[in-house]
């Protein structure tokens, strides 16, 4: 089989995106980067607007790296807001301080300030990502959230998501901005998926092409075939596809799963496999066959067959005697306004919670060497829906998920011990539960959270804090010595 390994990430956007590390096996090495953060212009959807980017592109640039590796970055920022770099999925041992989430193991980068980060890789394969937080509104997104805070009224929707930065020919004045990727008849392509989306999980399909998922969130899964996927908010996949219809045009094509009833953005970005060689191109591509936005049954049944590879040559290791357990009800919630401060009918406004606590006022400790499980509970408070929970700092297994309220009693005995899937952003399904295992053996303080945006705004976040171990290789490393100031 001659693959093609396609150099870039299909990200489904309604942010602002910074691309995705590529990891593969070779002897560890140092590689550098220079990320220039500032301000550039995009015209898109009938409008032109100013977009934070890294070194001008939209998406960003690409890091091409090993497993073992460690790449030193070197952000500049010339915008005109603090901001951090996040790298998603990478576990950074004893190193927090380069994680990146905001005011919590780092200050902001300050507008005219730089700061470098140390991105260790460990046993991560495949695809991750890196990013900060903006996006594709026609609006200002800091303006927009920074309101929202104030006022207690609901972000707005977003206009558009994009492939790969194009929002595709079905959105008004985008009939030239579309992503085409050209292939060749026989050839199999490997595609690099994240979901970059702010605030909606996605279906995704080509038109008459079955696709192979052979990696997810940095690891290999025993490989699924399928005619399309469904992926969270923060999730990466690698997927295979071979180029062997008839020549022609065939839509790539993403659009929302969605579970509850509030409002949402239910339109579709489109971009175009275009096969080369000497034909009459059609009048308008193939189209594939989406499931319904809020066909639970169909995001279920494909999230259910990601099962972790297993093998010989890669190995897992399920935790199986748990010495913590932490069970976290996940929560919509509303909070009245002091003195009327909110432009809301009723005088309260939106909030989110973790064990009825918001805005991460409340830390949980964790022993270094402590084998953990935690439990998500989601509940049916306000409007309630499914919820891509992450947790930095470590890959976990996804041993058990199931609707309704767990029962300690019975619902153990469901687990998949066997072949569970390695994971750093799960899905946990509307008025259902999921249960994670994993060892704590990387000392810091280790951001959890909703990826939904309007989730994480609203308070549905904390931190687990890992204490350190004995030795030296058990402890957290020195902070670098020029950490942003936070005054």
């Amino acid at each position: 089989m001659d693959t093609k390994k396609m150099g870039l990430i299909l990200g489904l956007l309604g942010f602002f995106f910074l691309d995705g590390l590529l990891l593969c096996m070779a002897r560890p090495q140092i590689r550098y980067y220079d990320f220039v953060l500032q301000e550039s212009n995009f015209t898109k959807l009938c409008s032109t607007k100013s977009l934070l980017t890294v070194n001008g592109s939209f998406p960003g640039p690409t890091i091409k790296a090993r497993r073992g590796d460690t790449v030193i970055v070197n952000v500049h920022n010339q915008g005109k807001y603090g901001v951090t770099i996040h790298w998603h999925g990478v576990k950074q041992p004893r190193n927090p301080w380069s994680d990146g989430p905001e005011n919590i193991t780092q200050c902001p980068i300050k507008p005219g300030a730089n700061f470098t980060y140390e991105v260790i890789l460990s046993t991560e394969e495949g695809t991750l990502w890196w990013h900060a937080h903006t996006s594709w509104y026609k609006q200002d997104v800091q303006a927009m959230i920074t309101n929202s805070i104030e006022t207690g009224v609901n972000p707005s929707t977003s206009d558009a998501f994009t492939i790969n930065g194009k929002p595709g020919d079905r959105y008004n004045c985008s009939s030239d901005s579309i992503y085409r990727l050209k292939v060749k008849y026989g050839k199999t392509y490997l595609l690099r998926i994240v979901n970059a989306v702010m605030n909606e999980e996605h279906f995704f399909a080509i038109a008459k092409h079955n696709l192979t998922v052979v990696g997810q969130d940095g690891a290999y899964i025993k490989p699924i075939n399928t005619n399309y996927i469904m992926i969270t908010p923060g999730q990466t996949m690698d997927i295979l596809f071979t180029a062997n219809q008839n020549l022609s045009h065939y839509y790539m094509a993403s659009a929302p799963f969605f579970d509850s009833t509030v409002a949402f953005n239910n339109s579709t970005t489109t971009a175009v496999v275009q096969y080369e060689g000497k034909y009459s191109a059609p009048s308008s591509p193939f189209f594939p066959n989406l499931p319904f936005y809020n066909n639970t049954e169909a995001a279920e049944y494909f999230t259910k067959r990601v099962r972790s590879l297993a093998s010989k040559e890669h190995p897992i290791n399920v935790p199986k005697n748990i010495t913590t357990r932490i069970y976290i009800s996940v929560a919509l919630n509303r909070l009245l306004c002091p003195n009327n401060s909110c432009n809301t009918t009723a005088g309260d406004r939106q909030s989110a919670s973790l064990n009825n606590i918001t805005q991460g006022t409340k830390a949980r400790m964790i022993n270094y060497g402590e084998v953990v499980e935690i439990v998500y509970q989601n509940t049916n408070l306000g409007a309630p829906e499914s919820h891509p929970m992450h947790l930095h700092g470590f890959s976990f297994y996804l041993v058990g998920t199931g609707s309704g309220n767990f029962n300690n009693v019975t619902d153990p005995s469901t687990y998949n011990l066997v072949d569970p899937p390695e994971l750093n952003t799960i899905n946990l399904p509307k008025n259902g539960w999921a249960a994670i295992r994993f060892i704590a053996e990387n000392p810091g303080v280790w951001f959890l959270h909703c990826h939904l945006e309007r989730h994480g705004t609203w308070g549905m976040d904390t931190v687990l804090i890992v204490k350190n171990g004995k030795s030296m290789d058990q402890r957290i490393r020195r902070p670098p010595a020029h950490m942003p100031p936070c005054s």
